[in-house]
């Protein structure tokens, strides 16, 4: 079975934004609603952008992009009701069907990765008088939740997720996780690495260079 699957490399990555703004684009995004967020490491009670630590010895930072980590054991799959959340059998991605939502957010209450999704309180709203991006992604509707799918109307046809395909630094790289020859399997394997919140056993299927 292919296992899809992302590596970011922490320290290629220039916080620019782009892969967040690819995102939102290429899947139509309502107002306000951002799938793919970027975070600054130890940037601490100063905010975005700064740096924690003292002067002049102590002044790690970096940037971290979250979004859905796609998991092996995934939280929101387990409290989902009427089965709107689920692991597609055939790639592993974490996949959320609309017309089954039911606004209950109990997905949201149960995944540990806070902010990487979404719920539509009123009739999406948009910017733009036309759609942006895919005409393949679906309809965006009012009271569902919504996340991250790795770009499936892409990925499903052998093209890569729209975030990687447009980072300025090349710091993400995507294929299958259970193939030992893929990129992303050989960086894993030769590259200190690390995955969010490890201790809660839900296995992400994102990792990041350190």
């Amino acid at each position: 079975m292919t296992r899809y699957g992302m590596v970011i490399d922490t320290k290629k990555c220039v916080g620019c934004h782009v892969c967040a703004m690819a995102c939102k684009t290429e899947n139509n995004l309502p107002n306000d609603v951002w799938w793919n967020r970027i975070f600054t490491d130890n940037g601490g009670e100063m905010g975005f952008d700064m740096v924690g630590g003292s002067y002049p010895d102590n002044l790690p930072f970096g940037y971290v992009p979250v979004a859905c980590q796609h998991c092996e054991n995934p939280a929101c799959v387990k409290v989902c009701p009427v089965g709107a959340t689920y692991k597609d059998p055939e790639t592993g991605v974490v996949r959320q069907d609309y017309d089954k939502c039911i606004g209950c957010r109990m997905c949201m209450s149960a995944c540990p990765y806070n902010g990487v999704r979404s719920f539509n309180w009123e009739e999406p709203a948009f910017h733009m008088d036309y759609a942006m991006g895919s005409k393949d992604v679906p309809e965006h509707q009012k009271h569902v939740v919504e996340k991250c799918t790795f770009c499936y109307h892409r990925t499903s046809q052998g093209i890569e997720p729209a975030c990687m395909h447009l980072c300025v630094g090349r710091a993400r790289f995507w294929g299958d996780l259970d193939d030992p020859n893929s990129e992303v399997s050989q960086l894993i394997a030769t590259r200190s690495h690390k995955r969010l919140l490890e201790e809660r056993g839900t296995e992400p299927s994102t990792y990041y260079l350190v």
